[in-house]
């Protein structure tokens, strides 16, 4: 996977994520915020047909608010539907309702997700006094794309690691003759024959392995590989997967069995170098940030001086954490002069006057911290990285540093 490419599936993963906070705080006063997830293989056709009878059948409830909430909420998700011919590939979700906005007051939404990061799995409808987050928020615990190989000289197995279930896809079994010839071969032949079986297996398995891994390659995380030694070193070493895979490779581990058992065997045992992997390119980021930190002039960290070098086009790579909860408000006098700051997400701004000539100021604009700074990264080409707090210097990213650093292609004394 590219840099380019791990940027955007962060980007889409923050996406994701900050639109599950914004739904998870949301109600509406009855049952009446309508959740509906439709799986890949779904006809749209079917979908409208089950929302049209849901608003029938609606029309039985009691409390005339409720009764109009939820179909209005079902009209609106007609209305989308409308926009689409096919359900993309991994599915869509929809969310519409009036929720609470204070006194008394509703307003009605509607949320689509498209392309979830996991296929949804069944058609679900769902009406309550919130929306139904748990299976989008599962398929978030359950990110990442792992290839498995386990192999012996009698059999190998081949599969998915998606998040936390094991996919077996693929088995094959091998023509390997046993340790003892039958009478009347020489040892010497006998060997050569035995070398030769062995060979054509490996061969076999790594072109299971590839037909599978290949397309995905760009996509997939990592590949173990496991069995019993020598076989999966011999595997390895002999170059036998495609240089694109064997690149892949986090690591090789001991296992007993090589059928589908053998998959869950593998992933057990290669849990410590799965929960690193996750983890190394951002210690590779922040052990960057802090070689340029104590050794030049190449680092930058707080908001305001990373977005002027963010502006300057100086920051060859912005590093975002992953808790980062912040607002960017602009404001600006009467004079002209402008003014950032940042405030915690939906709170009030801490500005009322003009800091350079203590006029009364107004609120310009108001954005997502994250947005803004992207945005501003995107338009000089530089990348972005969101750092995970789950190790020591991503945890002081966030709170040493303020959640925004980066590192500068240049120094700029700012």
């Amino acid at each position: 996977m590219t840099a380019g490419e791990a940027s955007d599936d962060d980007r889409r993963e923050y996406e994701f994520k900050k639109v599950l906070e914004n739904l998870k705080g949301l109600r509406g006063s009855g049952t009446q915020l309508v959740s509906i997830y439709v799986p890949p293989e779904k006809a749209i056709s079917d979908i409208a047909e089950h929302v049209r009878q849901e608003q029938s059948e609606a029309s039985n409830i009691k409390s005339k608010d409720t009764r109009t909430n939820v179909q209005d909420a079902l009209s609106s998700i007609n209305a989308r539907l409308k926009y689409y011919d096919t359900v993309p590939e991994n599915g869509l979700v929809f969310f519409s309702g009036a929720v609470d906005t204070g006194g008394g007051q509703t307003q009605m939404i509607t949320e689509v997700i498209e392309n979830p990061p996991e296929p949804v799995q069944t058609f679900r409808y769902h009406c309550d006094s919130g929306f139904l987050l748990e299976p989008l928020e599962a398929m978030f615990e359950d990110s990442g794309l792992y290839g498995l190989i386990v192999l012996d000289r009698r059999e190998s197995t081949v599969g998915w690691l998606r998040g936390k279930r094991i996919e077996p896809v693929k088995n094959a079994t091998s023509l390997v003759p046993g340790k003892q010839r039958k009478g009347g071969q020489s040892a010497q032949r006998f060997h050569r024959l035995r070398l030769e079986a062995i060979d054509k297996f490996y061969k076999e398995v790594a072109e299971m392995a590839n037909e599978l891994f290949v397309p995905k390659r760009h996509e997939i995380d990592g590949v173990l590989v496991g069995g019993p030694s020598p076989t999966k070193d011999e595997f390895l070493d002999g170059d036998y997967l495609h240089h694109e895979i064997q690149s892949l490779v986090l690591g090789k581990f001991d296992v007993s069995y090589t059928d589908d058992s053998g998959l869950y065997e593998l992933v057990n045992g290669a849990e410590d170098a799965l929960a690193d992997a996750e983890l190394m390119a951002d210690k590779q980021h922040m052990d960057r940030f802090f070689k340029e930190l104590h050794n030049g002039d190449l680092a930058t960290y707080g908001f305001e001086p990373t977005r002027e070098n963010l502006v300057m086009g100086s920051v060859d790579r912005l590093l975002l954490s992953e808790d980062l909860r912040l607002d960017v408000v602009e404001h600006a006098c009467g004079s002209g002069h402008e003014t950032f700051e940042t405030v915690d997400r939906g709170a009030s701004p801490s500005l009322d006057a003009c800091p350079t000539c203590g006029s009364s100021i107004e609120v310009l604009t108001r954005d997502d911290a994250i947005d803004y700074l992207i945005e501003i990264a995107e338009e000089r080409g530089t990348d972005v990285s969101f750092i995970s707090s789950d190790f020591e210097r991503g945890e002081q990213l966030m709170n040493a540093f303020g959640g925004v650093a980066g590192i500068l292609r240049y120094k700029t004394g700012i």
